[in-house]
């Protein structure tokens, strides 16, 4: 059935919008520029920040554009002096509660209230006078917040609960005094909060930023009693170039070995090596599951949020999660292990450093669980924005950069390795696994299509040995809230299930580079970001896990049988209920 379509003219120029679309997707199909501060599409239209304020001929008063339906044959001007001036205006009040600490704020010249005084020639700020107290929360291990910097936009409220159904943020107190927080004013670490940091990346200013460890890495790294070992994650090499120009989805995996070589760490690992560990314990368990029908579906556990939502929200289904630990765990764990015993270094010497696309992971690293012989396994994460500003701190500009090469034995990934990245990537990554140790062959469609694209819930069938399997694979937590209730009402069909915290993925996770909601708009980011992992996996020497020889090697020299004794013991965890504290 054909959808009724309405032609209507901005600024002149005449566009056609499907019926229901607003002023705003008009006009961004023109590519017109209407600012915005509050407007996430499909998450947060609410015409609440009163920037996309426009003028529509016949209308009473500037209309929301947001949220103001398109009408066959209605006028619409989005640059008039009432228009401009109402802007001007709205952006002096924001100011006025704002701290304006800008030359030292984490979001300087990437920050949207910034940008659009700028844009609109604010010079003076007209209105002073008493401002809303300040709130700071630096209790999270992942995320700490500032209200002095925040616009009440209500982003980061809707992103927490209509997207990741976490519901950590909401609006306290009312009128003046009004300010996101979290339910009955408790601190961040003892809410419902995953640390998943999607709140972050939505948040206009800098009222919500990541944990910041910088100067402790710099520290270790001109320590001369410290070995600072650094493994980046596969979609860091996807989003980092951003940072520093380059055109969204440039891979820089070379380029980003020479900097982090050139920023003086000892040596530079691969995390997409690790992954390929992951697989072969992930897939042998899931086939000893299988065989036994025993917890199934089993799900993924490489997601630091989603773990931590587990444990929060559906402790009763713990059993089903796979004990594998993350791909960065595991290749901690290797490190002050095996790579220790190998080049005789005491592991108290080595300082272990991951670059992650995710604040979460900054809250794994202290899990008692993931230690070894009462050592943390890593000591420090960094995101891609911390790196990308640690990189310019040293004077290392990436873009100008050539390429390196990852240091072995811990260096070298298969194609599935790099795929993780990616929703669906994991899940994709182990079936090649799987199929092949069931079959001894190599599958002719390797890449398993029907697992890959932007659904929030992607479900196929495939037969794998003449076996046929149901899989799942879903990104943001609302998606898996989904999957997890029917598993808690006996009505689950899948044998396995892949999980992202994140919404795309990790290629569009809470530490990755800020983009605003018009560049989300123009640009399919998480597509562009993809498609640099995808031409990493197929140009790789092998595509599966388990025909890397430098896989083999570990389990031949080290571990021995995958989930075999030793393997249990270094590379797979457990995983506890956590209790959601309420205010005394």
């Amino acid at each position: 059935m054909n959808e009724k379509m309405i032609k209507f003219k901005i600024d002149g120029n005449e566009v056609e919008v499907k019926a229901g679309e607003t002023i705003l997707d008009g006009a961004r199909k023109l590519g017109i520029d209407i600012p915005t501060l509050c407007f996430l599409k499909e998450i947060n239209e609410v015409g609440a920040c009163r920037m996309c304020l426009v003028e529509v001929e016949g209308a009473r008063g500037l209309v929301t554009s947001c949220v103001y339906p398109a009408t066959e044959g209605m006028i619409v001007k989005t640059n008039t002096p009432e228009v401009n001036k109402s802007r001007k205006m709205t952006l002096e009040l924001l100011l006025s509660n704002h701290n304006k600490k800008c030359l030292t704020c984490v979001r300087n010249t990437n920050c949207e209230l910034q940008n659009l005084s700028k844009r609109f020639g604010l010079e003076d700020i007209r209105f002073a006078g008493e401002m809303t107290k300040a709130v700071i929360d630096e209790s999270s291990k992942c995320i700490e917040r500032d209200t002095s910097k925040c616009i009440l936009c209500g982003r980061c409220v809707s992103i927490c609960s209509n997207v990741q159904t976490v519901s950590a943020l909401t609006r306290v107190q009312r009128g003046f005094n009004t300010y996101v927080g979290i339910a009955e004013d408790m601190e961040i670490a003892k809410s419902t909060c995953v640390g998943c940091g999607q709140c972050v990346v939505n948040c206009p200013t800098g009222a919500l930023k990541e944990k910041d460890v910088i100067s402790e890495v710099i520290e270790m790294i001109n320590d001369p009693e410290k070995i600072v070992i650094v493994q980046t994650a596969p979609s860091i090499r996807a989003a980092l170039g951003e940072e520093f120009g380059m055109p969204i989805g440039t891979l820089v995996e070379g380029q980003m070995v020479t900097a982090l070589k050139r920023a003086g760490f000892n040596k530079i690992f691969d995390t997409d090596f690790a992954a390929d560990v992951t697989i072969m314990e992930e897939g042998t368990e899931f086939l000893q599951r299988l065989e036994k029908n025993e917890n199934i579906p089993m799900i993924t556990s490489c997601s630091s949020g989603w773990i931590t939502f587990a444990e929060k929200f559906f402790p009763d289904l713990l059993p089903h999660l796979s004990t594998s630990k993350s791909p960065m765990s595991i290749m901690g764990t290797l490190i002050k292990t095996d790579y220790a015993k190998r080049e005789k270094i005491d592991p108290s010497k080595i300082y272990s450093v991951a670059i992650m696309p995710c604040s979460a992971k900054k809250a794994e690293i202290v899990r008692p669980e993931l230690e070894i012989e009462g050592r943390r396994v890593i000591d420090a994460v960094l995101t891609t924005r911390e790196l990308a500003r640690m990189l310019k701190q040293l004077n290392i500009d990436i873009a100008v950069l050539p390429d390196s090469e990852f240091d072995n034995p811990l260096g070298e990934a298969t194609g599935a390795g790099h795929i993780f990245g990616v929703t669906g990537g994991v899940m994709e990554a182990a079936l090649r696994t799987i199929n092949k140790k069931l079959t001894g062959e190599t599958i002719n469609d390797i890449a398993f299509e029907t697992l890959r694209g932007k659904q929030g819930i992607k479900e196929a069938k495939i037969k794998v040995a003449g076996k046929e399997l149901n899989i799942a694979v879903a990104q943001g937590l609302g998606n898996c809230r989904k999957l997890l209730e029917e598993i808690a009402d006996g009505k689950s069909k899948y044998h396995f299930i892949e999980v992202m915290t994140c919404p795309g993925g990790c290629i569009m996770g809470g530490g990755q580079p800020i983009k605003s909601p018009y560049e989300l708009a123009r640009l399919n980011v998480p597509a562009l970001r993809a498609k640099a992992i995808y031409k990493a996996d197929e140009k790789a020497r092998f595509r599966i896990s388990c025909d890397s020889e430098s896989v083999k090697k570990l389990y031949d020299e080290f571990l021995g049988e995958p989930n075999g004794k030793k393997a249990h013991e270094l590379l797979h965890t457990s995983y506890n209920k956590q209790e959601v504290y309420m205010k005394e």
